[in-house]
């Protein structure tokens, strides 16, 4: 329930209100029902405020990525979008710490929530909103501020008779006029997304590659359990496994291509796992397993952080953050079955993690790459864009 519950702020954060404010709105809720939550009496007090933690946890995630990868131009998008993952990764790295730290549950709590509230009060200032939302939005004045910032930065120079458009309006024919077209507001909703037979499938395919994917991911994760080695130590690990994968998708996803690098490394992660899982628990064998885990993540961190790039192509502007929340959705219920395989105990978890890598790479195949390719706006400009290619 906590890892479902929090999507609907997702949904709401990307489709109705700016990115920037409802992050620091979750970060908010998330610091004040965090801290309270060790101090709840009652199991009721205790479940309630785990709910209403979910509704501001995870939607954080999502809305940080898609502002940093939204700007950032077709040949620096696939580095930028893999850069945004070294800090999930060195974040689980310093839990392990914190934990060992804090052992209690009720002193991890009040630790792991200081975050949120630096955020709010320090990085929030630096934030803006991504130009692109402003776009499709009819405010493009907002938009092209965004946009000069952005060369000021850079050492760029934009002229003054420089504007942002919509794909639409670069080739638009019709009698009304260019500037009128950019002042519409254009919305839309997962319900766009599945009327059109080109969104449609790719968010089928997208939904099941994340749940396969999130399977695994958190899986191997909570199977330390079963690896009776240090707890803190084999968490450590995983986490620090996982940076070297995104260094390393992050240089080879622009010269291979978003599609192979997909299937390459899910099925790397899924081989591992079925190596895993005839693997005995004693002795040295107990190490070769704890080795295949890793390796297994390894692969697996590679293919999560490279979903959220790949999905973010897949769709245009207008319906591209209700695409990413049921993507989410989909992992999030990956990540609520991933205990009851663990549970199993043995060999069987590494066993289904390994076919799920192995299911999530076949899906992939049906996907078009994207390399190189614009972001479409609306979902007119994406099909005509996709018909000329």
């Amino acid at each position: 329930m906590h890892d479902w519950c929090w999507n609907i702020w997702a949904f709401i954060g990307l489709e109705t209100r700016t990115k920037r404010i409802t992050n620091s709105c979750m970060h908010t809720q998330r610091y004040i029902r965090s801290t309270n939550i060790p101090f709840s009496k009652l199991p009721q007090v205790y479940v309630v405020l785990r709910i209403l933690t979910g509704f501001s946890t995870g939607g954080v995630g999502l809305c940080a990525f898609v502002l940093a990868t939204e700007p950032v131009g077709p040949s620096k998008r696939g580095m930028a979008g893999m850069s945004t993952f070294y800090f999930f990764s060195g974040g689980i790295a310093l839990l392990s710490g914190i934990a060992y730290i804090f052992q209690t549950w009720r002193s991890l709590y009040i630790a792991s929530s200081v975050p949120s509230i630096i955020f709010v009060l320090v990085i929030i200032l630096f934030i803006s909103e991504s130009p692109r939302w402003y776009l499709i939005r009819g405010q493009n004045d907002n938009a092209m501020k965004i946009m000069r910032a952005i060369a000021v930065t850079n050492g760029k120079y934009l002229p003054e008779n420089v504007c942002v458009a919509r794909d639409e309006e670069v080739n638009d024919n019709d009698q009304k006029s260019i500037e009128d077209r950019s002042k519409e507001v254009i919305t839309g909703s997962i319900v766009d997304a599945l009327k059109s037979p080109l969104t449609r499938i790719r968010l089928f395919l997208v939904v099941g590659i994340n749940f396969t994917c999130s399977i695994v991911y958190y899986g191997l994760s909570l199977n330390v359990v079963n690896l009776e080695t240090n707890l803190y130590i084999n968490v450590l690990v995983n986490s620090v496994a996982e940076i070297p994968a995104y260094f390393l998708s992050a240089v080879l996803i622009d010269r291979f291509g978003r599609k192979p690098l997909g299937v390459g490394t899910q099925w790397f992660s899924g081989i591992f796992c079925l190596a895993g899982s005839f693997m005995g628990s004693k002795g040295i064998w107990k190490v070769v397993r704890m080795a295949c885990g890793v390796w297994g993540i390894f692969g697996m961190a590679a293919t999560y952080n490279l979903l959220f790039i790949y999905a973010m192509e897949l769709f245009p502007t207008v319906v591209r953050n209700a695409a990413l929340g049921c993507a989410t959705q989909a992992a999030q219920l990956g990540a609520i079955l991933a205990p009851f395989v663990v549970v199993l105990g043995g060999g069987l978890p590494f066993m289904i993690f390994g076919v799920c890598g192995i299911i999530g790479g076949f899906l992939t195949f049906y996907l078009p790459e994207t390399l190189n390719k614009p972001l479409y706006d609306t979902m007119n400009g994406m099909v005509d864009g996709e018909s000329e290619a």
